[in-house]
């Protein structure tokens, strides 16, 4: 069964790649100036291409996200694993989110950048860079940590 499956699955990623790359073709052959103003060229080349992608994004994402679910259930060891790391993860942002600032946004003068209004979006725009750095320095941690310590061993 495995081994049909996996044909099957070869000849569909196979059929589905060469469909994109006929796409591409198209999009990379067809006129420049002709594809920014033409209403119907865009709608005949670029249309399908970005609508295949699209399809191709939402069916890549389903199928990792379906057998990462599948192989948690089969294996509840990594299923506690993945919740124990969520958990922290989520603990991380809330701490991110908590120190965020959610004040005006201003340019380097001080002057009222248009769109850039108190409330929600810069808190949470705060929040992740917050979060982007907090990442940044526990992996670099990480990494830093790993080396002391293979130092450490080959003494």
């Amino acid at each position: 069964m495995d081994n049909k499956f996996n044909k099957i699955a070869k000849i569909a990623a196979g059929a589905l790649g060469l469909i994109g790359v006929i796409m591409l073709v198209r999009v990379m052959t067809a006129d420049e100036e002709a594809l920014a103003t033409d209403i119907d060229i865009q709608s005949s080349v670029l249309d399908p291409f970005v609508s295949f992608t699209i399809m191709m994004l939402y069916l890549t994402t389903a199928i990792a996200v379906v057998f990462s679910i599948v192989n948690l259930v089969k294996h509840p060891a990594a299923l506690k694993k993945s919740i124990i790391s969520l958990v922290v993860l989520g603990v991380l942002f809330a701490i991110a989110y908590a120190t965020a600032s959610d004040a005006v946004v201003t340019g380097p003068n001080n002057t009222f950048i248009e769109g850039g209004e108190a409330g929600s979006t810069p808190k949470m725009v705060g929040a992740l860079i917050k979060y982007t750095y907090i990442l940044g320095v526990i992996g670099l941690a990480t990494v830093v940590w790993g080396s002391v310590r293979s130092m450490m061993s080959n003494k």
